[in-house]
């Protein structure tokens, strides 16, 4: 696989694209694991995001050395965050896990970061020592937390710590008229857009989208969600894809949406 990513990348078909000027990309939603990290070196990867016209991107890492390492490699555009498990096999015991206090605490004293996450946690999840605690460490540093999970979960976490910054990925995987929900329930709650399709149809956005973009327009942001290896074949496509839907909305929408939603995020402190 890795011969055919270095095959793909010398023919363009990774990153560039004729669109790659015309509007940048904050790629909200970005991993590069351990088995990331030995599938496609730092380097190839920094390609990959600049021929894809990223100015900038959230990015964490199971083992958090994938990060350090993009991190080193391209400072201008990598943003890194704190994923609190080392491996994904940890995504649903990670919070019952007490270890996970110390790797954090060593973590955060060894790194500058942006945030937490991206974690997975749903329902009651929240309410366990190992997450309290992570949100309290969060809440120390004034660091965003990127969640994924359940509308319950992310109000467990609003209700731990109301000023928090949100950022809720996949939009949980809800219904547009369900984001919106949230969202009028959360002034300090963002959406990323990552492994989504379904605002995309063949005219442009699907309607409903379209409103809740209208109503939000500064709460959404895209995504690639780099969850696997080969994922990082799709980074340049993903880009292009955004750019063509992002196309259909208002100058001022799309923009917001493509980059400067993340960038307002990130400043909202």
């Amino acid at each position: 696989m890795k011969f055919m990513l270095q095959v793909l990348l010398a023919l363009g078909l990774l990153g560039g694209s004729a669109h790659a000027e015309e509007l940048p990309i904050f790629d909200a939603h970005v991993h590069y694991s351990h088995d990331a990290v030995s599938f496609v070196p730092p380097s190839e990867v920094v390609k990959i995001l600049r021929d894809a016209g990223v100015r900038k991107a959230l990015v964490s890492s199971s083992d958090d050395r994938g990060t350090q390492l993009l991190k080193a490699a391209a400072p201008d555009i990598i943003v890194p965050a704190l994923r609190p498990y080392k491996r994904r096999g940890a995504i649903g015991t990670w919070m019952h896990d007490p270890a996970v206090i110390g790797y954090l605490k060593e973590k955060l004293a060894q790194f500058e970061y942006e945030a937490i996450g991206e974690f997975h946690a749903f329902g009651d999840d929240i309410q366990t020592e190992v997450i309290q605690t992570m949100i309290g460490m969060a809440r120390e540093r004034n660091l965003l937390l990127h969640h994924h999970g359940d509308r319950e979960a992310l109000d467990q976490i609003l209700a731990t710590w109301p000023e928090a910054r949100v950022l809720w990925a996949h939009s949980g995987f809800a219904p547009p008229n369900e984001v919106a929900e949230v969202l009028r329930a959360h002034p300090r709650v963002w959406a990323d857009l990552a492994y989504r399709s379904d605002m995309a149809v063949n005219s442009g956005v699907d309607a409903d989208w379209r409103k809740v973009f209208e109503e939000f327009p500064d709460r959404f942001m895209v995504g690639t969600d780099t969850f696997a290896p080969e994922r990082w074949y799709y980074v340049g496509r993903h880009a292009e894809f955004s750019r063509n839907w992002l196309a259909t909305l208002p100058e001022d929408i799309a923009r917001k949406i493509a980059f400067e939603n993340a960038e307002a995020m990130l400043a909202a402190k």
